[in-house]
């Protein structure tokens, strides 16, 4: 690995350093450089045809502009973006705090993004993350939008994307094999005599990880000769109002349902309290299984069956991973499943 020298010192070159240049754009486009500078900076002084060539110029090579100065720029900031969906569920707090727990003795300090599940609002951060030059970033899935994931692979530093388990990855990847999660919940539902099973989520049509264990959920009920596409879904956010509101419409709507697998433990939680409020009997009139393994869950009545994912440690290795990396090594593996636990409780 190339290195130069400053003040007598060895600086280890950055693996980013061959990233996509002005320049390299400028040649895409065939123009001179101070033309995409001139784009990129104050459009409005560039007629919309070249605009466009040099969007696509941008676009085709993943060119990530560079908003602070040279050296730091080419080092690197003591920055580690972490962009996740949301930073009100507590799946993703208890992961952000392994990652900063684990960051800031090494002398990083956590840039916090939310998506709130848009591809297209991670795909604009990303744009401007990047272009403050961190040393590395930590990210929520393993799909993204074309231009994003092009300009990631085009920026060179460690990534780590986290809570999806896939055979493929920009860089790093650990997490969770969300379809078989979704399906170990079912067949224990199914093993504990249960045969009118349906599955309840919020915002299915952006969080896939929710829709992943809706179809291993499908997979183990088609399996078992059940019917398996009993679904009720609310666009709202995860609560444990919508939860509430889940667990009577699917009551009022399929009566004859025995049990209920919820996406999360916030909705789970949700159900069970409305249950206790009107007199349902769980797990006696209706079984209820969640997904996350909140602490909550322990302290419901009765206590609630889950699919626990260790949260706080997978925030910590996907940590670990980074640093690795960033201190001119590699880690152990670049692909770790976390795993999951079936812990059955009285709801079941």
């Amino acid at each position: 690995m190339s290195t130069n020298k400053t003040g007598g010192r060895e600086r280890r070159r950055h693996q980013g350093d061959n990233r996509v240049t002005l320049k390299d754009v400028a040649r895409e486009a065939g123009v001179a450089p101070i033309t995409v500078s001139r784009a990129l900076n104050t459009p409005e002084n560039v007629s919309a045809g070249l605009r466009e060539r040099i969007d696509n110029a941008v676009s085709a090579l993943g060119y990530v502009p560079n908003l602070i100065a040279g050296g730091l720029a080419s080092a690197g900031t003591k920055v580690i973006p972490v962009v996740v969906p949301s930073l009100s569920i507590l799946t993703y707090i208890e992961v952000i705090h392994g990652i900063q727990q684990t960051l800031e003795p090494a002398g990083y300090q956590v840039l916090l993004g939310s998506t709130d599940f848009d591809l297209e609002r991670e795909a604009s951060l990303v744009d401007t993350v990047l272009g403050y030059s961190p040393s590395g970033m930590i990210m929520t899935g393993l799909r993204h939008r074309e231009s994003a994931e092009r300009r990631l692979k085009a920026w060179g530093r460690p990534l780590v994307e986290i809570m999806e388990l896939g055979e493929t990855c920009i860089d790093m990847n650990i997490g969770v094999e969300n379809t078989e999660a979704g399906a170990c919940m079912a067949r224990h539902l199914v093993e504990q005599g249960y045969q009118r099973i349906a599955f309840l989520g919020t915002g299915m049509a952006h969080d896939y990880r929710a829709r992943l264990r809706y179809e291993g959920h499908r997979q183990a009920l088609k399996a078992a000769g059940i019917e398996s596409d009993v679904l009720f879904q609310d666009d709202q956010p995860s609560s444990y109002e919508v939860g509430r509101k889940l667990f009577l419409e699917a009551l009022d709507a399929r009566p004859e349902l025995q049990a209920l697998h919820f996406a999360n433990d916030n909705l789970a939680a949700g159900a069970i309290l409305e249950a206790n409020r009107i007199g349902v009997r769980v797990p006696q009139d209706i079984a209820i299984g969640g997904y996350l393994g909140l602490s909550l869950g322990e302290h419901l009545t009765p206590r609630l069956t889950t699919v626990t994912v260790p949260r706080y440690e997978m925030g910590v290795e996907a940590a670990k991973m980074l640093l690795a990396k960033l201190e001119g090594g590699s880690p152990a593996s670049s692909r770790v499943d976390i795993g999951y636990e079936l812990k059955v409780r009285e709801s079941t």
